[in-house]
């Protein structure tokens, strides 16, 4: 059956479930666990525990008032395409034509990778929901802490870019359906009293696809944006002097202070520590030697490393015999290479986690999910780009690894796989979701944001009228 409508009904019957009498939190940002590490400490932090804002206390969500049209509707959409997504072989959509038990949401790996929006929703009115630990759905937006926002921006986005009447025409607005399913959702959004009352600030979007939302981001830019990395938002200040001038990003519309970095979906089936196997190979990497943007340092990095022992470089598309390789090149390898594609950070990252593959990122300004929940360094190695530009440097700081640092990683890995995870594996069912899995760290991050965003919404209130402050963030 599909998903019930977001309505008036669901939104009385969450009236009845018993709120939570709310503590006022007066919190410090304390930036000294990012600086002061324990050599010995395990990946989940305990500062996770101890300076969570949402201890003891949920999340208070308002789920704002859309048309079914625009996120279950659009599944139901999605599933009526008669043809293959245009930008891949048709052999290669497993959706298309649609099989007879099809998942609720696209099993497209270009689409299923980022299948955050419906998870998310699921947990605010899924049968599961009024027993979730961390959030809960509030019937009045006055009571709520955050107001989310249930637009399938993915889904919407690449149906445009998979099945639009004219190919290259996403970036247009006439005829774009994409758009006008942007513009309806901003329309209703902001004309609601709970936008007024904030600016937005208090807003939560799901924009995990780099091109969600594309029209309208300048609008909602104030809102607390779920995203995958900052790759597709950053925009170089031309305008600045001085020889770095092209590294100087402006951050105007993203921000770590506001948004929050959410993990891709895996698509690789996960690997338990008691499944583990030998792995001869030393490096593996599969995916398009040509990419853009920051992608120009994959096809570099490819040509050093083609022609080394024990590294396999497969150059292929995520379909059913492409996902096989991955899958028997990630479980027989020590560590699995992850440079930037098109934007800083890949789903092959959490393939590899699922993989218990050692992530070897090659980035300089990647952002990742829940960190100061979790210590990346614990199970990764992090290099800089211009160390693996270096003929050889890679493979042979990898071979120095030891054994035993290779199975702390490892083991620190199988510790955190849960972590992000959308689906319930154990029960191989979309019903429901880990409980201590992505989904509830995504309202656990978006709760630890409220203290600054409260205090954001009061200092606007303050603004005189006419008076024009522009929009400001000194972060890192």
């Amino acid at each position: 059956m599909p998903p019930p409508p977001i309505s008036g009904e669901i939104r009385r019957a969450a009236m009845k479930r018993p709120a939570l009498l709310a503590v006022p939190a007066v919190l410090l940002l304390s930036l000294s666990f990012l600086l002061l590490r324990p050599s010995s400490s395990p990946p989940l932090l305990p500062s996770a525990h101890t300076t969570d804002p949402g201890r003891g206390r949920r999340l208070s969500v308002y789920v704002a008032d859309l048309p079914r049209a625009l996120n279950h509707g659009l599944l139901d959409l999605y599933w009526s395409l008669t043809s293959a997504d245009a930008r891949i072989p048709a052999s290669s959509d497993p959706d298309h034509p649609p099989p007879r038990d099809h998942p609720p949401y696209p099993a497209s790996p270009l689409i299923r990778q980022y299948s955050a929006e419906y998870w998310l929703l699921h947990s605010l009115l899924g049968p599961a929901a009024p027993a979730s630990a961390v959030v809960r759905v509030v019937a009045d937006w006055r009571e709520a802490d955050a107001v989310f926002v249930p637009f399938f921006a993915t889904l919407s986005a690449e149906m445009e870019l998979g099945w639009g009447a004219t190919k290259g025409a996403f970036r247009r607005k006439e005829g774009n359906g994409d758009y006008r399913r942007q513009r309806e959702v901003v329309d209703r959004v902001t004309a609601h009293p709970a936008w007024r009352r904030s600016g937005g600030r208090d807003h939560v979007f799901v924009l995990t696809d780099p091109m969600a939302m594309w029209h309208v981001r300048a609008e909602i830019a104030p809102a607390i944006l779920l995203v995958v990395d900052f790759g597709g938002w950053y925009k170089l200040d031309s305008k600045s002097g001085g020889s770095n001038s092209s590294h100087m990003i402006q951050h105007t519309q993203v921000s770590l202070l506001k948004d929050v970095i959410v993990p891709y979906t895996h698509l690789l089936p996960t690997l338990h520590l008691s499944e583990n196997m030998d792995r001869p190979t030393l490096l593996y990497f599969k995916g398009a030697k040509h990419r853009h943007r920051g992608g120009l340092v994959r096809e570099k990095l490819w040509d050093l490393m083609a022609n080394e022992p024990d590294v396999v470089m497969e150059e292929g598309f995520p379909n059913a015999t492409g996902r096989e390789q991955s899958i028997k090149g990630m479980r027989t390898s020590e560590f699995c290479l992850h440079p930037a594609g098109d934007t800083p950070s890949s789903c092959r990252l959490f393939d590899a986690v699922a993989s218990l593959c050692i992530p070897v990122i090659v980035s300089d300004d990647i952002e990742l999910p829940f960190e100061g929940m979790i210590d990346y360094t614990e199970f990764s190695i992090f290099v800089s780009v211009g160390n693996t530009m270096r003929p050889k440097w890679l493979t042979n700081y990898l071979r120095n690894i030891s054994k035993q640092q290779k199975d702390d990683l490892r083991r620190n890995l199988a510790r955190v796989q849960h972590i992000f995870e959308y689906e319930n594996s154990q029960h191989d069912s979309w019903d429901s979701a880990p409980e201590d899995g992505a989904v509830n760290h995504i309202w656990k991050k978006i709760h630890q944001k409220l203290p600054m965003i409260q205090e954001a919404v009061t200092r606007e209130k303050r603004k005189p009228e006419g008076a024009s402050i522009p929009l400001r963030c000194h972060c890192t």
